[in-house]
């Protein structure tokens, strides 16, 4: 019997024993979030069909930092999900660089350490930490150089791990049109978000050769100073199997003192992004879901003062007005647009033109007379509401084979151009257009976060990698609270809100309160009668 029991405890601790072991390759995580935000996505788990050697993930992490704080732990769960699914394609390790010695490599590298502020027995110190990664394939390294969130993560060693493996290039040509703007005053931001990442930036001057190499091309701007010779560039890509995104308008907002607006004199761009299928529509675009707009005037004596005024020519975009059905705005978390104008899509045979957001069905229109000063009074702001009101479109996505602006015309000649411009390709390859109509989408006029997220899930469709544009935008929504922009539904629930807090609420209370009171109150009568 003596020996059965040793036999049965032998063979318990051998099977917890292999279990323990097993357990380290399965891997089960239950998230219940709405949009599953701790788990990665079908085209993370399935990596591993597009990896013929193995990638290696260096997690490099302060053991001072993960002690202290949860998100760490998170992270290293992220990184093992990789490794789990990956079928040894994937190897993740997790290192302390102070404890391996490792801090002149990591400089080399470009992982950056943190000082965290820590305390310890009362006393308050700074330690310097690391939490970044580094994912290596045969000779190539792609670094994360500081890691401490989840929210654009696995978008991060997703979108780099198929880079390393595919050996692209995530390259973006950027050409701002407008001579009076440049890449590094007025769209800083956007070089600031497309290098987090992953892309680098590579600017054109204006009418400078495009490479049909090249994954993707932003116009940013130009209708009054891309010339023929500029444009036929750009349609020469595009007829090579280019991308673009152009962010065009046709009426110039003047900002130096108080807006004024004026009508833009079109050397072409325009009309060729209309040959393509979206018109740009040189009208001003207004809407009830405005954005507030603080600036200084004068007063009735002369004196300054600061007015915080709602103004329709700056539109919030919703979220609820983009368009669920495309892969670009399935998850869209809305962007801001400053005196936007709006577009007619006029789709050539074969080309496919779907809308990506709109304004409300409270927008409205200026057409003629341009008011844009903050001051002027309402009757001007809103004189064309009767004929113009209804829902605009803002921005378009195109795709197919698009016919060339300049098929059938001779080539563009510049004064003193050294070259001749290339003949078009005999045959025009499938390409793929956004278009916008704003030029300050990006600028740093607009300060918004979700403004450059979707102009970096753009690059992702313009680039043909739908699938990870999902991953990218699998991120907790802004905090505005804008899902009412009607005016009169708004009222409505406000006073809803107010009615159920401030009155119905506390009676509800009340009522109650004199229930159980008057219930004790009986008891205790009917113990008396008992007595």
């Amino acid at each position: 019997m003596k020996k059965q029991h040793i036999i049965i405890t032998v063979l318990s601790i051998a099977a917890i024993a292999l279990g323990l072991l097993i357990s380290r390759n399965i891997w089960f995580r239950l998230d219940l979030t709405t949009d599953q935000m701790y788990t990665i996505s079908a085209v993370s788990r399935n990596l591993y069909t597009e990896i013929p050697d193995q990638v290696g993930i260096t997690y490099y992490l302060s053991e001072k930092l993960s002690a202290i704080h949860p998100i760490p732990g998170e992270i290293e769960d992220l990184l093992r999900e990789y490794a789990a699914y990956s079928h040894g394609k994937i190897r993740v390790s997790v290192r302390d660089p102070v404890k391996a010695n490792l801090t002149m490599e990591m400089e080399i590298l470009g992982i950056q350490p943190q000082q965290i502020q820590t305390e310890e027995q009362d006393q308050t110190s700074f330690a310097t930490v690391y939490s970044g990664i580094a994912i290596e394939y045969l000779d190539q390294v792609e670094v994360l150089p500081v890691v401490f969130s989840l929210d654009t993560l696995e978008y991060d060693l997703t979108s780099r791990i198929r880079s390393l493996v595919r050996g692209g290039s995530r390259e973006i040509g950027v050409l701002v049109g407008d001579s009076t703007r440049s890449l590094s005053n007025d769209y800083e931001y956007i070089g600031q978000i497309f290098d987090m990442s992953g892309f680098r930036l590579r600017e054109f001057s204006v009418g400078e050769e495009i490479p049909a190499s090249l994954p993707a091309l932003f116009v940013l701007g130009g209708t009054e100073y891309l010339d023929d010779w500029a444009l036929y560039r750009i349609d020469h890509y595009i007829q090579s199997g280019g991308k673009v995104l152009f962010a065009v308008e046709g009426v110039f907002i003047d900002t130096q003192s108080m807006p004024t607006a004026r009508l833009m004199t079109d050397q072409g761009l325009l009309s060729m992004v209309s040959f393509y299928g979206a018109t740009v529509k040189p009208e001003l675009t207004l809407d009830r879901s405005a954005l507030f707009l603080t600036y200084t005037t004068q007063n009735a004596y002369g004196a300054l003062q600061q007015r915080y005024v709602q103004y329709p020519l700056w539109i919030g975009v919703l979220s609820q007005n983009g368009n669920p059905s495309h892969p670009l705005t399935a998850r869209f978390n809305g962007l801001d647009l400053f005196w936007p104008n709006h577009l007619e899509l006029n789709p050539p045979e074969g080309i496919q033109a779907e809308t990506l957001f709109t304004s409300t069905d409270q927008a409205w229109l200026e057409t003629t007379d341009f008011s844009v000063s903050p001051d002027a009074p309402a009757y001007l702001l809103e004189a064309e509401t009767a004929s113009t009101t209804g829902k605009k479109t803002f921005a378009s996505a195109l795709s197919g084979v698009f016919p060339s602006y300049f098929a059938g015309a001779p080539k563009p000649s510049r004064e003193g151009a050294a070259e001749e411009l290339p003949e078009l390709p005999a045959t025009a390859k499938e390409s793929r257009i956004i278009v916008i109509a704003d030029s300050d989408v990006g600028s740093n006029y607009i300060q918004r976060r979700q403004n450059l997220d979707f102009l970096v899930q753009a690059a992702l469709w313009l680039c043909a990698d739908d699938d990870i544009i999902s991953i990218r935008s699998r991120q907790s929504e802004g905090a505005r609270l804008d899902k009412i922009a009607n005016p009169q539904k708004e009222a409505v629930a406000m006073t809803w809100a107010r009615t159920l807090n401030v009155i119905l609420l506390p009676l509800a209370v009340i009522i109650v309160g004199v229930c159980l009171a008057w219930r004790r109150q009986r008891k205790a009568k009917g113990g008396n009668e008992h007595v």
